[in-house]
């Protein structure tokens, strides 16, 4: 108990010179906090703690996915490609087209059911329900109940990683985006403006290179308006030449004083642009963003490298939100809002207020009495309980968690647990002086024979945290989070760093007489 390893001791003090420097950010005022960000190098720490949508203010919004888009988009890729299919293999059919979620096709000979029967089952993956009419030459394919949910959560994961990205694109911090319900996704943007986020968020941003057709319509052909243009129709191939997945970037530029968006293509757009632009020269072809034609204009020559502009009667704003849109992606289906709620800062500001106050009065209130109940021992557990608030912040800054109402419960909380460590030692000494033994003898066996006891309760307490974050949605992990780590930190403060100083006490004074 006495000899404590001097790396040990050198590690207590790294920690909680560490805990303060990581957590004083987190007192200082905005404008000191921004002269350190400026002045202070980069690896030493200038992060805070975020706060939450309840403390910071900021959009609440539900959006739907509609989700029946793309089950049509698949119900037409099924069309086209057993199409093709049935040609190749000479078979042939009175009817095609798409029914939902799937396709029918009726045969003229019925003796072909069965190659087409198979050519739906192989080029499915075995993922549709295929019936045949009465007269054996209809035969229709719908997805099975495994293919639609696979559909469905795929739709779902890419909508929320696209939202993801062009919410972190406008520099905001932790954005909380989560799937409710089956097709819904809950968005959560502290310090963010709700106007903002959806002329964002709300776009589908599909981009398409499209040639020109020469026929009206038809079943290649695709007829959209012009978007700076009203009135003005063009027939385009229904099938892009090029993608927005296929490209690399996209920024913000100006040409001939105009503003426009600059576009990078991969690889395989690089190429591809490159020969449908060697192969139609003179020709023109329409660029295409959630089916208005952005511009039409024609090629000149051919296009190579990968790299070009899209024009159109752009201003500086919206080519920046049309740049932003193309790097983050498309999302696979439209989404529309079907509950929006705003917290204003105001709110936040009066919540955090007033957990500051409920926070420091509960220490205030602990440090009294642990100098009331224990004296010298009771003062060192109150510098051990600074240290473990200092330590909490500094992690929460670290991890740059967010803070929000329940996590603020969750640091009250700690802080009124943080002694019970300390209370079941001292407890312990006092015990152990009442049987006679000496200061040095009861001050080890307090320690000692106390340890189990802290453990069980710590690591019981710790169970529960971890059980609340796993199961646990937005506020209820928020409070295992702070809960978490006060406990670990109470555990560190209460066994070391009280310890430490019990034994510099010891060492300096040898006492006959255990002030407790």
């Amino acid at each position: 108990m006495v000899n404590i390893a001097p790396w040990k001791i050198v590690l207590v003090l790294i920690v909680c010179v560490l805990g303060f420097a990581y957590s004083a950010p987190n007192v200082a005022g905005d404008g000191a906090r921004g002269w350190l960000q400026e002045n202070l190098p980069s690896w030493m720490p200038t992060k805070t703690v975020n706060l939450g949508l309840d403390l910071r203010g900021g959009a609440h919004l539900l959006y739907e996915v509609e989700v029946g888009v793309v089950f049509k988009e698949r119900a037409d890729m099924m069309v086209q490609d057993l199409r093709k299919s049935l040609r190749e293999e000479k078979i042939g059919y009175t009817r095609i087209g798409a029914i939902p979620k799937g396709v029918r096709v009726t045969l003229r000979d019925k003796e072909d059911g069965e190659k087409a029967r198979k050519i739906l089952r192989t080029s499915n993956n075995n993922n549709l329900e295929i019936l045949t009419g009465q007269d054996g030459k209809t035969i229709e394919g719908k997805m099975n109940e495994i293919a639609e949910k696979d559909v469905l959560d795929q739709t779902i994961s890419q909508s929320i990683e696209i939202v993801r990205r062009r919410v972190d694109e406008l520099g905001t911090t932790e954005p909380s985006i989560q799937r409710q319900g089956e097709n819904r996704i809950l968005l959560q943007v502290p310090g963010a403006n709700a106007e903002d986020l959806k002329a964002i968020i709300g776009k589908t941003a599909k981009l398409g290179f499209h040639l020109v057709s020469n026929t009206q319509g038809g079943v290649s052909g695709l007829t959209l308006p012009m978007l700076d243009e009203p009135g003005r129709v063009i027939t385009i191939e229904r099938r892009a030449i090029i993608t927005g997945d296929m490209l690399e970037t996209a920024s913000p530029s100006f040409q001939q004083g105009e503003a426009v968006v600059s576009f990078r293509l991969n690889g395989v757009g690089g190429r591809r642009f490159c020969d449908v632009t060697r192969n139609n020269v003179g020709k023109p072809f329409a660029i295409v963003l959630d089916n208005e034609i952005i511009s039409a204009p024609n090629i000149r020559e051919q296009i190579c490298g990968g790299q070009g502009v899209i024009s159109g009667s752009f201003t500086v704003q919206s080519a920046n939100e049309l740049a932003l849109l193309l790097r983050a992606g498309a999302l696979p289906a439209p989404m529309e809002v079907v509950e929006e709620r705003s917290v204003g800062p105001s709110l936040g500001a009066d919540s955090v207020e007033a957990g500051k106050k409920a926070s420091l009065i509960g220490l205030a209130f602990i440090l009294v009495f642990m100098l009331l109940a224990y004296g010298l021992f009771g003062f060192m557990a109150d510098v051990a309980l600074v240290v473990n608030v200092a330590l909490i912040f500094a992690i929460l800054s670290g991890l740059q968690a967010t803070l929000t109402l329940p996590g603020i419960a969750g640091i009250v909380l700690t802080v009124g647990m943080a002694v019970d460590a300390n209370v079941l030692i001292f407890e312990r000494i006092r015990e152990e002086l009442r049987a006679g033994r000496s200061p040095i003898s009861a001050i080890d066996a307090g320690y000692s024979r106390a340890m189990a006891t802290i453990i069980d309760s710590n690591l019981t307490t710790l169970i529960a945290a971890i059980i609340l974050f796993s199961f646990g949605t937005g506020p209820v992990k928020g409070f295992a989070v702070t809960l978490g780590i006060g406990i670990m930190t109470s555990f560190f403060t209460a066994i070391m760093v009280t310890r430490l100083l019990v034994v510099a006490w010891l060492r300096k004074t040898k006492p006959s007489v255990v002030p407790i």
